[in-house]
């Protein structure tokens, strides 16, 4: 626990958000000013922009620094918790007596791999960089079509001298102090991040998503109350994530030849049309039922009949699963969510990733030999494993522990009494 006297700890704080806005920066900043009795919004998401020019949301947001100097201005918070995207945040916040802390809302083994001061540049993006820590699942690299994509970090868009993904993150962490999660889970990652950086590191334990209200409605329920307990195979890859055609068809007869009910939501639905000749019943042993859009995913989740979780391996969707007592199938598609999924499936031994050809692609084998595989788990190790770290992810009595310790440690920061 922090250090810190009586009056300090009867202090408030004052704390501002801002989130970079896309779903799976938003999120985890909610679930933390819920916490902390704070509050974040955004109108305009990284979802409802095409990929080519959802890197002009980063130069958008750039050009809101007068407006938001004046915020900050008006306002005067003494801790501001900013994202990726805005490096520019300590300058305009440290000469009005703010403090900054980055909040990064990616895995701590994402960080430790792509974006420390060691990690040079694009032409080792296989290796790990220099000093990484041994016997992590990450420590013999990635595959080469995985480097190919973390390479995207490094461009920069648009006129010359612009901040590249890298240069963002690596100003944001290097800015003042930066918060990483779940200390249990990636300690051997948050230790080498530790040691390449020369800020303090606030640790808030894991930022689990609350309970969400409401029910499912019949449009889902009237296919899930179909069947067994723990029978349903759920599918979806978050909001921004789309397959190719070829994909969503390998992944669409994977999950039939799995021989399992299962119900997919998916991004783009006309590449998933005419796969089974129309319809949502059976076949193969199954029942299907193929959606296009949005669904309730942690209500779904939640379901008694949902129990196995087929998606992206982003960092939300997968702490939602393990939180819902769903199994999890990952198949990652781009930077972070390919170094998730070795964090889950090979650190913590959760889950199980779908096996990849050479160039990336993958086979509808390998989704039914995955799915199958978590579904029919026979071993005792593999189930204590993610009952350990449900447990962990549910456990409120150390969830306020955390807590109350990592408030402590941003009052420190606030009356200038934390270490630097």
């Amino acid at each position: 626990m922090a250090n810190i006297d009586n009056s300090t700890a009867a202090r408030p704080l004052h704390i501002l958000m801002f989130p970079f806005v896309a779903f799976g920066h938003i999120s985890p900043f909610l679930q933390l000013s819920r916490k902390l009795s704070s509050s974040s919004a955004a109108e305009m998401r990284t979802a409802d922009l095409p990929p080519h020019t959802a890197e002009l949301l980063k130069l958008a947001v750039d050009n809101m620094q007068p407006q938001v100097a004046a915020l900050l201005a008006d306002l005067r918070p003494q801790l501001l918790f900013f994202d990726f995207a805005q490096p520019w945040i300590p300058s305009i916040a440290h000469p009005l007596g703010i403090k900054t802390l980055f909040f990064s809302v990616f895995s701590a083994a994402a960080t430790a791999y792509l974006t420390v001061p060691a990690r040079r540049n694009a032409e080792e993006l296989a290796h790990p960089p220099t000093g990484f820590p041994t016997s992590t699942a990450l420590s013999a690299g990635v595959p080469a079509y995985q480097a190919a994509d973390f390479s995207y970090i490094f461009r920069s868009f648009g006129e010359a001298g612009e901040l590249s993904v890298y240069d963002r993150v690596l100003a944001g962490l290097t800015g003042w102090s930066a918060l990483f999660l779940n200390m249990e889970m990636e300690s051997p990652y948050i230790h080498y991040i530790e040691s390449q950086l020369s800020k303090p590191i606030l640790l808030a334990g894991p930022v689990v998503p609350e309970s969400p209200g409401g029910s499912l409605g019949p449009e889902w329920t009237d296919f899930l109350d179909r069947f067994s307990g723990g029978s349903v195979v759920f599918c979806s890859f978050g909001s921004e994530t789309a397959l190719s055609e070829d994909g969503v068809k390998e992944l669409l007869l994977g999950l039939e030849m799995a021989r399992k009910p299962f119900l997919a939501v998916l991004k783009q639905g006309p590449a998933g049309r005419g796969i089974f000749g129309g319809g949502g019943g059976g076949g193969g042993g199954g029942e299907r039922l193929v959606r296009e859009g949005w669904a309730p995913q942690q209500l779904i989740l939640g379901h008694r009949n949902v129990g196995c979780f087929v998606c992206h391996a982003g960092m939300s969707s997968l702490v939602e699963a393990v939180v819902g007592g769903c199994r999890v199938v990952m198949l990652p598609q781009r930077g972070d969510q390919y170094l998730n999924a070795r964090l889950f499936a090979g650190d913590l031994g959760v889950g199980v990733e779908v096996e990849r050809e050479e160039d990336g692609g993958f086979r509808k084998e390998a989704v039914r030999d995955a799915v199958v595989r978590v579904m029919e788990e026979k071993g005792e190790e593999g189930r204590e494993r993610f009952d350990k770290w449900r447990s962990f992810f549910m456990n409120g009595e150390a969830q306020e522990r955390f807590l109350g310790e990592f408030v402590g440690k941003l009052k420190d920061l606030a009356y200038d009494k934390l270490s630097k």
